[in-house]
């Protein structure tokens, strides 16, 4: 099929004034700056390009807390929420969350509809050949949760491990657990039989992890330490936005902003904030995994 026509975009420039907020995000309450990244009158943008619509950021936006929810402050809340508000901010747009699914992300992307999407992207090798990640934001790592708080992999053997279908760990697991692996359509899912007793372990994503068992005091949540025999143990995978392939300018603008970010301290602060550890920020050279 031919790629649908993409909107004529507009030029962020110096100088750019205040624009209002559009009534869906006013009825938001979004009137503080973090939430709406209002452009003052004398904001200047970091940097030059092209956005679908003058001075306004469309950020796509689906429900994987705590990376991104389409809840709070705003119309979004969460990790990479944070982080995008503050790239805004540098480049004076304001913010305009468009709720869709995760499946629907890259080709909103793809065809002109979304300046960014956002959520735990991991950076993988069969995405960046369709559309632009960013720089790395963070690490996802894999988790360990169990009461005992298991760390390793080899303290999983023999026992019941859950972990939910598609994960990077999946194929790794299946030749070190056999039989001994159950896998689940969600970490949600998991999280229920394993808190009831039907698995012994569970292996989640760090972030997925430390939201879903928020105030469960029942269960330990452990990085799993390397071990050369599951891979994403050893490289956790790096996460980044989701950008256009024809908007070089704001893919160069994006990554100079998250150098920015991860320099002046702002990114591991909005990891803390979220319940990840600053040290996710940590991310190391860019690479793809898959």
């Amino acid at each position: 099929m031919s790629r649908p026509t993409a909107p004529r975009r507009h030029r962020a420039v110096a100088g750019l004034f205040a624009l209002s907020l559009v009534p869906a995000l006013a009825a938001c309450g979004g009137g503080d700056s973090s939430s709406s990244s209002a452009a003052s009158g004398d904001c200047k943008p970091a940097h030059t390009f092209d956005t679908i619509d003058k001075g306004t950021l469309t950020v796509g936006v689906y429900d994987l807390p705590p990376f991104i929810s389409t809840t709070g402050e705003g119309g979004m809340s969460g990790i990479d929420a944070d982080l995008i508000r503050e790239v805004a901010k540098l480049e004076c747009l304001e913010v305009k969350p468009v709720n869709t699914s995760a499946a629907a992300m890259v080709p909103g992307v793809q065809n002109g509809r979304l300046d960014v999407g956002i959520g735990d992207w991991y950076r993988t090798k069969a995405r960046a050949e369709i559309i632009n990640l960013s720089d790395p934001l963070y690490l996802d790592d894999m988790a360990i949760v169990s009461k005992d708080g298991i760390d390793t992999v080899s303290g999983m053997e023999g026992k019941t491990v859950g972990t939910v279908d598609g994960y990077l760990w999946v194929e790794d697991l299946k030749k070190v657990l056999g039989d001994n692996l159950k896998l689940y359509p969600s970490g949600v899912n998991m999280q229920q039989d394993l808190k009831a007793g039907r698995i012994e372990v569970g292996i989640d994503s760090y972030g997925s992890a430390v939201e879903t068992l928020k105030g469960d005091t029942t269960l330990k949540i452990e990085k799993a330490k390397p071990d050369s025999r599951v891979a994403a143990s050893e490289q956790p995978a790096q996460t980044g936005f989701l950008l256009p392939k024809d908007n070089q300018a704001w893919v160069d603008a994006v990554n100079a902003d998250i150098a920015t970010l991860r320099e002046n301290g702002t990114l591991a602060k909005v990891l803390t904030k979220n319940g990840l550890d600053a040290s996710s920020a940590d991310v190391g050279d860019p690479r793809l995994i898959g």
